[in-house]
Protein backbone atom coordinates (compact mmCIF):
# COMPACT_ATOMS: atom_id res chain seq x y z
CA UNK A 1 0.00 0.00 0.00
CA UNK A 2 1.28 3.33 -0.83
CA UNK A 3 2.49 5.58 2.14
CA UNK A 4 -0.38 7.79 0.98
CA UNK A 5 -2.67 5.86 1.19
CA UNK A 6 -2.22 5.03 4.71
CA UNK A 7 -4.92 6.13 7.04
CA UNK A 8 -2.23 7.23 9.73
CA UNK A 9 -0.09 8.63 7.52
CA UNK A 10 -2.69 11.01 5.91
CA UNK A 11 -3.77 11.74 9.83
CA UNK A 12 0.29 12.28 10.84
CA UNK A 13 0.35 14.79 7.31
CA UNK A 14 -3.24 16.73 8.35
CA UNK A 15 -2.04 17.51 12.05
CA UNK A 16 1.45 18.47 10.50
CA UNK A 17 -0.98 20.76 7.86
CA UNK A 18 -2.54 22.65 10.58
CA UNK A 19 0.89 23.15 12.99
CA UNK A 20 2.76 23.70 10.67
CA UNK A 21 5.04 27.07 11.68
CA UNK A 22 3.90 26.13 15.15
CA UNK A 23 6.30 23.79 15.88
CA UNK A 24 5.20 24.61 19.79
CA UNK A 25 1.85 23.29 19.69
CA UNK A 26 2.14 19.88 19.89
CA UNK A 27 4.02 19.64 22.62
CA UNK A 28 2.46 22.85 24.47
CA UNK A 29 -0.87 23.35 22.73
CA UNK A 30 -1.53 26.66 22.04
CA UNK A 31 1.26 29.79 22.83
CA UNK A 32 1.52 30.93 25.63
CA UNK A 33 0.56 34.58 26.53
CA UNK A 34 3.47 37.04 27.62
CA UNK A 35 2.64 37.65 30.93
CA UNK A 36 3.48 41.33 32.22
CA UNK A 37 6.17 41.86 34.73
CA UNK A 38 4.53 42.24 38.66
CA UNK A 39 4.72 45.46 40.16
CA UNK A 40 7.21 45.26 43.13
CA UNK A 41 6.94 46.96 46.17
CA UNK A 42 9.29 48.65 47.96
CA UNK A 43 10.48 47.17 51.12
CA UNK A 44 11.09 51.15 52.36
CA UNK A 45 7.26 52.22 51.97
CA UNK A 46 4.46 50.81 53.84
CA UNK A 47 0.92 52.45 53.79
CA UNK A 48 -0.13 55.53 56.09
CA UNK A 49 -2.50 53.98 57.86
CA UNK A 50 -0.40 51.22 58.69
CA UNK A 51 2.19 53.86 59.72
CA UNK A 52 -0.48 55.98 62.19
CA UNK A 53 -1.16 52.76 63.59
CA UNK A 54 2.42 51.47 64.43
CA UNK A 55 3.01 54.85 66.20
CA UNK A 56 0.33 54.10 68.67
CA UNK A 57 -2.40 56.49 68.02
CA UNK A 58 -5.19 54.00 66.53
CA UNK A 59 -6.11 51.09 64.60
CA UNK A 60 -5.72 50.88 60.55
CA UNK A 61 -9.11 51.14 60.11
CA UNK A 62 -9.47 54.18 62.70
CA UNK A 63 -6.62 55.86 61.04
CA UNK A 64 -8.23 55.66 57.40
CA UNK A 65 -11.43 58.03 59.15
CA UNK A 66 -8.18 60.20 60.40
CA UNK A 67 -6.55 60.43 57.28
CA UNK A 68 -10.16 60.90 55.22
CA UNK A 69 -10.83 63.59 57.74
CA UNK A 70 -7.66 65.57 57.36
CA UNK A 71 -5.69 64.61 60.66
CA UNK A 72 -2.66 63.41 59.00
CA UNK A 73 0.67 65.27 57.00
CA UNK A 74 2.87 64.04 55.11
CA UNK A 75 6.23 66.49 54.71
CA UNK A 76 3.66 69.31 55.34
CA UNK A 77 1.51 68.76 53.14
CA UNK A 78 -1.93 67.11 54.08
CA UNK A 79 -2.97 63.99 52.37
CA UNK A 80 -6.60 62.46 52.31
CA UNK A 81 -5.87 59.85 49.85
CA UNK A 82 -6.42 56.32 51.23
CA UNK A 83 -3.29 53.71 50.32
CA UNK A 84 -1.09 56.94 50.00
CA UNK A 85 2.00 54.90 50.79
CA UNK A 86 5.05 56.99 52.91
CA UNK A 87 9.00 56.11 53.79
CA UNK A 88 10.31 55.47 57.31
CA UNK A 89 12.03 58.48 56.87
CA UNK A 90 9.47 60.92 55.95
CA UNK A 91 7.78 63.63 58.34
CA UNK A 92 4.75 61.97 59.17
CA UNK A 93 2.48 64.31 61.88
CA UNK A 94 -1.07 63.74 63.53
CA UNK A 95 -2.60 66.98 64.11
CA UNK A 96 0.69 68.36 64.58
CA UNK A 97 2.62 66.06 66.20
CA UNK A 98 5.28 64.20 64.88
CA UNK A 99 4.62 60.04 64.46
CA UNK A 100 7.32 57.47 65.40
CA UNK A 101 6.49 54.88 62.70
CA UNK A 102 8.08 51.98 64.75
CA UNK A 103 5.63 49.23 66.32
CA UNK A 104 5.03 49.37 69.68
CA UNK A 105 5.67 46.72 71.74
CA UNK A 106 5.86 45.59 75.34
CA UNK A 107 7.42 42.47 76.98
CA UNK A 108 7.21 41.80 80.54
CA UNK A 109 9.70 39.62 82.21
CA UNK A 110 9.86 37.98 85.25
CA UNK A 111 13.89 38.30 86.31
CA UNK A 112 16.10 36.32 88.07
CA UNK A 113 19.60 37.07 90.07
CA UNK A 114 22.20 37.77 88.60
CA UNK A 115 21.20 39.88 85.75
CA UNK A 116 21.73 43.42 85.70
CA UNK A 117 18.74 45.98 84.24
CA UNK A 118 21.43 47.70 81.45
CA UNK A 119 21.93 47.52 78.00
CA UNK A 120 25.26 46.42 78.36
CA UNK A 121 27.72 46.01 80.80
CA UNK A 122 31.65 46.80 80.29
CA UNK A 123 32.88 44.37 82.56
CA UNK A 124 31.32 41.82 80.89
CA UNK A 125 28.67 41.09 83.42
CA UNK A 126 24.89 38.98 82.21
CA UNK A 127 22.32 41.82 81.48
CA UNK A 128 18.60 41.69 81.46
CA UNK A 129 18.88 42.20 77.55
CA UNK A 130 20.38 38.60 77.37
CA UNK A 131 16.88 37.24 78.70
CA UNK A 132 14.64 39.33 75.90
CA UNK A 133 16.95 39.14 72.93
CA UNK A 134 14.46 36.66 71.28
CA UNK A 135 11.11 38.58 72.25
CA UNK A 136 11.28 41.49 69.31
CA UNK A 137 13.50 42.57 66.45
CA UNK A 138 12.85 46.35 67.73
CA UNK A 139 14.76 47.76 70.19
CA UNK A 140 13.22 47.10 73.46
CA UNK A 141 14.38 49.09 76.67
CA UNK A 142 14.00 48.00 80.40
CA UNK A 143 11.20 50.66 82.21
CA UNK A 144 13.37 51.73 84.99
CA UNK A 145 15.49 48.69 86.53
CA UNK A 146 16.17 46.42 89.64
CA UNK A 147 19.18 45.48 91.04
CA UNK A 148 21.33 42.38 90.30
CA UNK A 149 20.04 40.43 92.67
CA UNK A 150 16.21 41.53 92.72
CA UNK A 151 14.20 39.27 91.16
CA UNK A 152 10.78 40.04 90.05
CA UNK A 153 8.25 42.30 87.42
CA UNK A 154 10.81 44.17 84.80
CA UNK A 155 8.20 45.52 82.14
CA UNK A 156 10.31 46.78 78.76
CA UNK A 157 9.24 48.93 75.43
CA UNK A 158 10.33 50.92 72.66
CA UNK A 159 6.79 53.30 73.81
CA UNK A 160 9.15 56.24 74.97
CA UNK A 161 6.04 58.26 76.39
CA UNK A 162 4.74 55.04 78.88
CA UNK A 163 8.40 55.25 80.06
CA UNK A 164 8.30 58.34 81.16
CA UNK A 165 4.99 57.94 82.69
CA UNK A 166 5.77 54.43 84.25
CA UNK A 167 8.58 56.00 86.02
CA UNK A 168 7.87 59.43 87.35
CA UNK A 169 6.92 59.24 90.71
CA UNK A 170 3.76 61.87 90.34
CA UNK A 171 2.06 59.02 88.44
CA UNK A 172 2.20 56.95 91.82
CA UNK A 173 2.86 53.64 89.66
CA UNK A 174 1.91 50.65 92.10
CA UNK A 175 5.10 48.57 92.83
CA UNK A 176 4.89 46.14 95.45
CA UNK A 177 7.73 43.88 96.56
CA UNK A 178 8.12 40.75 98.48
CA UNK A 179 10.45 41.36 100.91
CA UNK A 180 12.99 38.63 102.94
CA UNK A 181 15.04 39.97 106.21
CA UNK A 182 17.58 38.58 108.14
CA UNK A 183 15.48 38.34 111.27
CA UNK A 184 12.11 39.20 112.39
CA UNK A 185 11.02 42.79 111.96
CA UNK A 186 9.77 44.43 114.87
CA UNK A 187 6.30 46.19 114.63
CA UNK A 188 7.35 49.06 115.96
CA UNK A 189 9.94 49.04 113.14
CA UNK A 190 6.92 48.37 111.04
CA UNK A 191 4.77 51.68 112.18
CA UNK A 192 7.83 53.23 111.16
CA UNK A 193 8.02 52.83 107.98
CA UNK A 194 4.19 53.52 107.79
CA UNK A 195 4.67 56.74 108.83
CA UNK A 196 7.74 57.33 106.90
CA UNK A 197 11.52 57.60 107.43
CA UNK A 198 14.05 60.06 106.77
CA UNK A 199 17.18 58.78 104.54
CA UNK A 200 19.94 60.43 103.95
CA UNK A 201 18.96 61.66 100.23
CA UNK A 202 15.84 62.92 101.86
CA UNK A 203 12.42 61.37 103.36
CA UNK A 204 10.64 58.40 101.72
CA UNK A 205 7.02 57.75 101.81
CA UNK A 206 5.85 54.09 101.71
CA UNK A 207 2.09 53.28 100.79
CA UNK A 208 1.99 50.15 102.41
CA UNK A 209 3.69 47.75 104.04
CA UNK A 210 2.70 45.07 105.87
CA UNK A 211 3.73 40.86 107.54
CA UNK A 212 3.02 38.22 105.17
CA UNK A 213 -0.08 36.34 106.28
CA UNK A 214 1.01 32.68 107.04
CA UNK A 215 5.12 33.35 106.91
CA UNK A 216 7.59 34.53 109.41
CA UNK A 217 7.79 37.75 110.65
CA UNK A 218 11.11 38.08 108.93
CA UNK A 219 8.67 38.06 105.48
CA UNK A 220 6.97 41.61 104.28
CA UNK A 221 5.13 42.84 101.75
CA UNK A 222 5.84 46.90 100.71
CA UNK A 223 3.61 48.81 98.02
CA UNK A 224 5.99 52.09 96.68
CA UNK A 225 5.97 53.87 94.25
CA UNK A 226 9.33 56.04 94.65
CA UNK A 227 11.47 55.22 91.94
CA UNK A 228 14.97 55.78 93.74
CA UNK A 229 18.05 53.65 93.99
CA UNK A 230 17.65 50.59 96.32
CA UNK A 231 15.09 52.52 97.88
CA UNK A 232 13.53 49.15 99.34
CA UNK A 233 16.62 47.87 100.46
CA UNK A 234 17.60 51.20 102.46
CA UNK A 235 14.15 51.50 103.85
CA UNK A 236 15.39 48.45 105.80
CA UNK A 237 18.63 48.51 106.31
CA UNK A 238 18.46 52.20 108.16
CA UNK A 239 16.40 50.14 111.07
CA UNK A 240 19.27 48.11 110.90
CA UNK A 241 17.94 44.97 108.76
CA UNK A 242 19.60 42.98 105.75
CA UNK A 243 17.22 42.18 103.05
CA UNK A 244 18.26 38.26 101.56
CA UNK A 245 16.12 38.06 99.05
CA UNK A 246 13.73 40.69 97.46
CA UNK A 247 10.84 39.76 94.73
CA UNK A 248 8.85 42.72 92.93
CA UNK A 249 5.51 40.73 92.27
CA UNK A 250 3.18 43.51 90.97
CA UNK A 251 4.36 46.39 88.95
CA UNK A 252 1.62 49.29 87.73
CA UNK A 253 -0.81 46.24 87.77
CA UNK A 254 0.90 43.52 86.05
CA UNK A 255 1.38 40.24 87.91
CA UNK A 256 3.96 37.58 87.84
CA UNK A 257 0.67 34.79 87.24
CA UNK A 258 1.86 32.03 84.72
CA UNK A 259 5.16 33.60 84.14
CA UNK A 260 8.20 31.54 85.37
CA UNK A 261 11.07 33.06 86.59
CA UNK A 262 13.55 33.69 83.63
CA UNK A 263 10.87 34.03 81.45
CA UNK A 264 8.77 36.79 79.53
CA UNK A 265 5.66 37.63 77.79
CA UNK A 266 3.56 40.00 75.56
CA UNK A 267 1.37 42.36 77.20
CA UNK A 268 -2.31 41.78 76.44
CA UNK A 269 -4.26 44.49 74.91
CA UNK A 270 -6.24 44.88 77.28
CA UNK A 271 -3.12 45.30 79.55
CA UNK A 272 -1.98 47.91 77.27
CA UNK A 273 -4.77 50.22 77.42
CA UNK A 274 -4.74 49.77 81.25
CA UNK A 275 -1.39 51.23 81.44
CA UNK A 276 -1.93 53.81 79.13
CA UNK A 277 -5.17 55.18 81.05
CA UNK A 278 -3.01 56.11 83.81
CA UNK A 279 -2.78 59.57 84.98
Amino acid sequence: MPKSDNPRNRRSSQNTGRNQGKPYAKKYGSKPKANSPAKKSNPHEIRLNRYVANAGICSRREADTYIAAGSVSVNGKVITEMGYKVKLTDDVRFDGRKLNPEKKEYILLNKPKNFITTTSDEKGRRTVMELVSSASKNRLLPVGRLDRNTTGLLLFTNDGDLTKKLTHPTHGVRKIYHVHLDKSLNLSDLRKIEAGLELEDGAVEVDDVSYIQGAPKREVGIQIHSGRNRIVRRIFEHLGYQVTKLDRVIFAGLTKKDLPRGHWRHLTEQEVVNLKMIK
